[in-house]
């Protein structure tokens, strides 16, 4: 068994964790740290893990973590830097589902996020964790960047093209929609139910903290800097996050068959038939990613839709896909749910 520490328990991020590793036959939950929570049981804060989970939130100070094989930071960013090296040390392997370790341009990182990098050589050593892209060096991993949730659903969107250069990089653009959910648990002005309810707008048009980190992660592919206009909103909706991807194509190919082609081995990725249109519902609750792909009149644009939950493939669900691999167990297992509907 798999001895599972998560850092930060309180949150939609540490919950979603809780429910998928709490089912999951080859994981043993040994502590769920919370400062503010501490003593308190886990199913009277969480009465959905009543009888799946019986232990007490503790403080982080409290709670030996090294005893762990693995460690989930489920929690704001600037955390995890600052005990990260304190686990690896001893041992402890690390999952973290900020954006700690994300950005290799760690002054970038630090602009973006305002505060300086407590351990830039550990950004060196972090696995980006998209198992698409990196399931090999996963594997291996001591530490682990779980990518965030719009960078999951537009890399995974624009892959197969970039992958075979025949779109302009220089142009992409992508308009994604996303649940009030990802904007984390605390009550802020605007995720309240007045606020949010009957009403879609965007937001972060100028810049926004998931941009450098798409950015990065496509220019990888590429092998050289993109072009990317990034347009998130927010929807009236919990979970989900449906992603609209433009780009102009400059070769003549199967779009269906080159998608069907790059995911046919993909256990969380399903290409759907052509003149498909994804829903978000489709996805709520699993670890599934749905992609269609679309040329409009014959035209030379190249559209893409993509939805995943936010919280499962963008957040836990990804998380704990890394740690099947980091830990040489199945890449589905625990992590296979068919997803709620309605």
């Amino acid at each position: 068994m798999i001895k599972v520490g998560i850092i930060g328990g309180t949150g939609y991020t540490g919950v979603e964790l809780l429910r998928i590793l709490s089912q999951h036959p080859e994981v043993s939950l040994q502590a769920i740290t919370s400062r503010k929570e501490a003593g308190m049981a886990v199913a009277e804060f969480f009465p959905s893990l009543r009888g799946k989970v019986a232990l007490k939130f503790s403080d982080p100070a409290d709670t030996s973590l090294d005893k762990c094989n693995v460690v989930f930071f489920a929690t704001p960013n600037g955390i995890a830097m600052q005990q990260t090296r304190i686990l690896l040390d001893a041992g402890v392997r690390v999952i973290d589902l900020s954006a700690d370790f994300r950005i290799k341009d760690v002054p970038e990182w630090e602009k973006w996020h305002g505060m300086s990098h407590a351990c830039p050589d550990l950004v060196v050593e972090a696995v980006y964790g998209l198992p698409e892209i990196n399931r090999d060096k996963i594997k291996g991993a001591r530490l682990v960047a779980n990518p965030g949730c719009y960078p999951t659903a537009v890399q995974l969107g624009f892959l197969p093209l970039i992958e075979t250069g025949i779109v302009d990089t220089d142009h992409l653009i992508a308009d994604v929609k996303s649940g009030v959910s990802g904007a984390g648990r605390n009550a802020e002005m605007h995720t309240l139910f007045a606020e949010a309810s009957d009403n879609f707008k965007a937001y972060g048009v100028p810049g926004h903290r998931h941009l450098p980190e798409i950015k990065q992660g496509l220019s990888n592919i590429a092998a050289r800097l993109v072009g990317l206009t990034f347009v998130p909103h927010l929807t009236p909706m919990i979970r989900g996050i449906h992603a609209t991807l433009y780009a102009r194509l400059t070769a003549n190919v199967d779009l269906q068959l080159l998608y069907e082609n790059r995911y046919a081995n993909e256990p969380f990725l399903d290409v759907l038939p052509s003149s498909s249109h994804p829903e978000t519902r489709s996805v709520r609750g699993s670890n599934f990613c749905r992609i269609a792909v679309h040329r409009p009149q014959g035209g030379d644009t190249v559209v893409v839709l993509t939805v995943i939950d936010n919280l499962v493939k963008g957040a836990a669900g990804q998380a704990v896909q890394n740690m099947n691999l980091m830990f040489s167990l199945p890449e589905a297992l625990g992590i296979d749910h068919i997803a709620q509907l309605p």
